[in-house]
């Protein structure tokens, strides 16, 4: 799936120059948490609730203390000060805006959004805006692969995958340990499990496969020698 499949489409936006009312009452009149700011049908910035949190307006703006004050560029300062002074967006907005094309693999876009800390990224198309993805939307996607019915598999290649995935895995240590025997859809795992974090992973990598019906752990665990179970030696002849 890429950006384009799972995209907010027909995004609410605004111009540099739209005063800061108008930003409130777009995001409130539409119920978007964020606005991208276009200018010649480039993005050029974005505003968020959480840019407007801290405004002067409503008391919040941050008042830093005299020593950090001492200890912070003019231009950081005077930069805050304009974001929670500023009355339009050009002076509110957040420069620099990451963006994705429409054919971005979502798996890379949810590796922006963890990796930047952000919670949403326009989409882009020839360098026009065409859309938005955000947390919202990658759960969506979710909500309907979870619900979507499963891809129907005969039980050898509910095995032969079974394996490959395992295969795959860098904990998965001596996966030959683990005979997954597969019946009517239903995985039967035997063996024997390194430890039950292991124990775990092999049975969600079963669950995951296609066409699964159901898991079965039969595994067993290695047994660990405990220090008080010692052999029940002959005692020692009394002299």
């Amino acid at each position: 799936m890429n950006a384009a499949d799972v995209m907010t489409p027909h995004v609410i936006s605004a111009t540099p120059d739209a005063p800061l009312l108008e930003l409130v009452r777009l995001m409130l009149d539409n119920q978007v948490s964020a606005l991208p700011i276009v200018e010649n049908g480039t993005v050029v910035g974005i505003v968020s609730e959480g840019d407007l949190m801290r405004r002067a307006e409503t008391g919040t703006e941050p008042r830093p203390s005299r020593w950090l004050e001492l200890v912070t560029s003019t231009d950081r300062l005077a930069a805050d000060y304009t974001r929670t002074h500023g009355r339009k967006a050009s002076e509110i907005m957040t420069h620099g805006v990451i963006t994705v094309t429409d054919a971005t693999p979502i798996a890379e876009v949810a590796q922006l959004l963890e990796t930047h800390r952000i919670k949403r990224v326009p989409v882009t198309r020839d360098g026009a805006l065409v859309g938005i993805v955000s947390r919202r939307n990658l759960l969506q996607a979710l909500a309907t692969r979870l619900t979507s019915p499963p891809a129907a598999a005969d039980d050898r290649t509910i095995r032969d995958t079974f394996y490959a995935e395992l295969r795959r895995q860098p904990w998965a240590v001596g996966p030959g340990a683990i005979n997954a025997v597969v019946a009517e859809g239903v995985v039967h795992l035997w063996g024997i499990a390194p430890d039950e974090t292991l124990r775990g992973a092999i049975v969600v990598v079963a669950e995951n496969i296609p066409g699964v019906r159901a898991v079965e752990d039969h595994m067993d665990h290695p047994r660990v020698a405990d220090p008080l179970d010692r052999p029940n030696w002959p005692s020692p002849a009394r002299p």
